[in-house]
């Protein structure tokens, strides 16, 4: 009965971690934040992604005198992504281009997170483009790993 118990508990906690910010996806990173954003726009490159603008929320803060652990956001798309979920649903261009968050945590540890198309599609009521979202879920799932891992 314990066995079950934890098995239950672990598997509650592992997808309450993933979805802890309703529609935020978050994974983590093997390095520092400055290098994994570093990391993380150089696969974007490779990719054929435009990184649009690359912010760092932390500094920004420092120089009005707050502390935050570090932070950053980039900024990036392609409008090969992008403008097939724009004909599904145009709305859905609030949300675009795509942001991922690259920031360390209270236990120091450091995560890129970004926005799960899941919950994008949800949101506007997106329906058959499944396909289009399938695919933008594994090249941002495939970018993050690339990034974040050794």
């Amino acid at each position: 009965m314990k066995k079950v118990m934890f098995v239950v508990l672990t598997s509650i906690f592992i997808s309450f971690t993933a979805t802890a910010s309703d529609g935020v996806i978050s994974v983590e990173s093997q390095y520092g934040v400055a290098t994994t954003a570093d990391r993380l726009e150089k696969v974007l490159n490779e990719k054929g992604m435009t990184v649009f603008n690359r912010v760092k929320h932390s500094e920004s803060a420092d120089k009005i005198g707050i502390q935050l652990r570090e932070t950053e956001l980039i900024i990036f798309g392609n409008p090969k992504a992008g403008s097939p979920l724009m004909r599904c649903e145009q709305q859905i261009a609030i949300d675009l281009p795509q942001k991922a968050l690259i920031w360390k945590d209270e236990s120091n540890t450091v995560w890129i997170s970004y926005n799960d198309v899941e919950y994008l599609k949800n949101r506007h009521a997106v329906q058959g483009c499944d396909g289009v979202f399938l695919k933008i879920s594994k090249i941002l799932a495939n970018i993050t790993k690339a990034a974040s891992s050794k």
